[in-house]
């Protein structure tokens, strides 16, 4: 079996050399967009997994109809427990694609720096 030389094609040439100059302006532009809109849609889908602002309107209302003193007492205490756990939650969600989507930029950068390092 004989491999064709890559040259055998001057298409296929000057379509692979124009993808290895248009990578970083699709990296920087289209891409990084469309990472951040995919990152968007995730805190999205976590924040209503979460559904802490359900419990932060649903604070002063009583659990299970108790509406006694004690019934509601309680009802707050769990509810906000439950906010801040789920708030915090939400917060190391939120700062895990904050740095996923700086990392996006870093990236290509820390691969040719890698490149560099074991050719030397």
């Amino acid at each position: 079996m004989k491999i064709k030389n890559i040259t055998a094609n001057p298409k296929l040439l000057i379509q692979i050399i124009w993808e290895f100059l248009f990578f970083p302006i699709w990296w920087y532009s289209k891409g990084w967009f469309s990472f951040a809109k995919s990152l968007y849609g995730f805190l999205s889908w976590q924040s209503a997994s979460l559904g802490v602002w359900v419990w932060l309107k649903n604070i002063f209302v009583p659990m299970y109809g108790q509406t006694d003193f004690s019934g509601r007492l309680i009802s707050f205490f769990i509810r906000l427990v439950q906010i801040i756990f789920r708030g915090l939650l939400l917060l190391v969600i939120f700062v895990l694609c904050l740095t996923l989507f700086f990392l996006w930029a870093l990236m290509p950068i820390l691969i040719v720096y890698a490149i560099i390092l074991q050719l030397i």
